[in-house]
């Protein structure tokens, strides 16, 4: 193991210092002291750093975060329990958007005057509506 300042941290991982400061305000992670005015860092942050990242890209908020990626012992264990049901919540979103692109697809391609003439542009509005009455 071997220490990096922020300089050396945020040029490895992409982030900038004011991030990783903030990241270390939200208790993400841990400075080890300093080196003059410069905070320094195990080199273990830059695994963190990818977990945060990788947590970011999979819908979790910082708070989420924090807790999921909490280490256990010295290591991470993960709630795969909670993984997998982010998964599926991802999936739904990913199928959501696919439907949404495919409408705009279609709304752009349309032969009618108005999208607001569509009879399946309508048809759609009316299920989103209706879906819509039924979440609430």
């Amino acid at each position: 193991m071997y220490r990096l300042d922020i300089a050396e941290v945020a040029s490895q991982s992409g982030l900038a210092p004011s991030t990783l400061r903030y990241y270390e305000k939200r208790g993400l992670i841990t400075s080890d002291g300093r080196r003059g005015l410069r905070r320094e860092y195990d080199d273990s942050v830059l695994m963190r750093l990818a977990l945060i990242s990788l947590g970011r890209r999979a819908g979790y908020s910082l708070e989420e975060i924090r807790a999921l990626f909490r280490p256990q012992g010295g290591k991470y264990d993960l709630n795969r329990q909670e993984l997998r049901s982010q998964a599926n919540t991802l999936r739904r979103q990913a199928q959501e958007l696919c439907a949404t692109a495919e409408l705009l697809d279609h709304i752009a391609a349309c032969t009618a005057p108005s999208y607001l003439e569509c009879p399946r542009f309508q048809d759609i509005l009316k299920d989103t509506l209706k879906t819509k009455e039924g979440k609430a």
